[in-house]
């Protein structure tokens, strides 16, 4: 493991901050020079090495691991953990709970990802990674189907927003951008909190599930086809298609439930 620099606060002068300041000092080491597997030094190595207790590396350990940085387990050291987006999840996941414009920046920030994501999967989609899109979508078609043919509505509906959430998914995963796709995952859960306006919102403009897979069909074709500027093209549309149908939902002033409850529609 690198060198580390003694955090300034001792254990003198509060057990609480020295831990922050320990913590702080791992995470930059983590994030900067430690690959995910790696394990840290025991914590008497910590403790002699920025000059606390072992009970303050304890606690800076227990931050860091809530966090989502370290994997701790008992009688083992804390291992690097693949890095995930859950911190920036949470934050997504409030904002749009508590203010409906976060509903209109979730979709902003889409359009800067997703659009660039089918831009990129066109250049670079594997013939593995069209596949996985193309099951996507067929899941999407199947249970479209299902429904129409008396299957219990609730239950098509769910399976087939959850294949919707998995096209767009496989599309980030395509683009071989690591940070897209990192992105993707923290906002998966926020997703989940506004698809019960975009699907009302759907439902109130006169459209239905056939017109979201046309949608969806054109940015798979355009990928497919290598052209990466239609493929960008196509899902700006569907994602302002979305905007218009959360913006609906809202002003429909018929809600219920509130916002954050019933997890469903993909935009």
């Amino acid at each position: 493991m690198a060198s580390l620099e003694k955090p300034t606060p001792r254990d003198g002068a509060s057990s609480v901050s020295a831990a922050a300041t320990v913590a702080k000092a791992l995470a930059a080491t983590i994030l900067g020079e430690m690959a995910p597997g790696s394990s840290l030094p025991s914590e008497g190595d910590l403790a002699i090495r920025f000059g606390v207790s072992r009970l303050t590396v304890r606690e800076a350990v227990k931050m860091l691991a809530g966090r989502g940085l370290l994997d701790v387990g008992r009688g083992r050291r804390a291992v690097v953990k693949e890095p995930t987006g859950i911190a920036f999840s949470d934050f997504l996941s409030g904002t749009i709970h508590n203010d409906p414009k976060g509903l209109f920046d979730l979709i902003e920030l889409r359009m800067s990802i997703e659009v660039q994501s089918a831009t990129l999967a066109a250049r670079r989609a594997s013939r593995a990674a069209i596949t996985a899109i193309e099951t996507a979508l067929q899941g999407m078609r199947d249970a479209a189907e299902a429904g129409k043919g008396g299957a219990d509505p609730a239950e098509s509906e769910r399976v087939f927003h959850g294949h919707d959430a998995a096209f767009h998914e496989a599309i980030a995963l395509s683009s071989g951008n690591r940070l897209i796709s990192y992105l993707f995952e923290a906002m998966s859960a926020p997703l989940q909190q506004s698809f019960f306006l975009s699907s009302r919102g759907h439902d109130l403009r006169g459209h239905t599930f056939d017109d979201t897979i046309a949608a969806h069909s054109a940015i798979l074709d355009a990928i497919r086809d290598g052209n990466a500027k239609v493929a960008g093209a196509a899902m700006r549309h569907h994602l302002e298609e979305t905007e218009r149908d959360i913006r609906t939902a809202l002003n429909s002033r018929a809600l219920q439930p509130p916002l954050g409850l019933p997890l469903v529609q993909d935009g």
